[in-house]
């Protein structure tokens, strides 16, 4: 018998195994007084996402999104959520080159409707309107880190 593994084997393998909110928080720091004001939050939003092998084929990725909505003319916080929205992903057999876009774009496509959710029903269960993020095109986003590294790297 021969010690080559069956091509079938070889093929690309990508499996969600699980999604999940792994962390959460909501802060609102002025409450009861806050809800009485009248005027439109100005909201910023932070965003970062990660990865990290748990194992063999097995990657952790997550996405770190703190939202922060502050009355603009009194700048005075209205609220704060923190969520870190992960899933555990099984990619095998798929060439170190390509690694690295699937885990830092298409897993974060994959939990980015996930976070929305979140941010819109905890603005909602907190007595405020809802948050509704736009969507992000985390390829466009990888393309431009990756070019900010290029040029850092020239530059040294």
């Amino acid at each position: 018998m021969s010690e080559a593994a069956p091509a079938a084997e070889k093929q690309p393998e990508f499996n969600i195994e699980k999604l999940y909110v792994k962390d959460l928080s909501l802060e609102i720091p002025h409450a009861p007084s806050i809800f009485l004001e009248r005027d439109a939050p100005q909201v910023d939003m932070q965003m970062n996402t990660e990865y990290s092998a748990i194992g063999e084929g097995i990657y952790e990725v997550m996405i770190t999104l703190t939202l922060t909505a502050k009355l603009a003319s009194k700048d005075k916080v209205m609220f704060l959520i923190e969520v870190k929205q992960a899933g555990i992903f099984h990619v095998r057999n798929i060439p170190q080159l390509e690694l690295e876009p699937v885990l830092a774009v298409v897993c974060p496509n994959i939990l980015y409707p996930y976070i929305r959710e979140v941010v819109t029903d905890v603005s909602v269960r907190a007595g405020f309107a809802p948050v509704l993020l736009n969507p992000i095109n985390f390829d466009a986003l990888y393309q431009q880190q990756k070019a900010q590294a290029a040029a850092a790297t020239t530059k040294h």
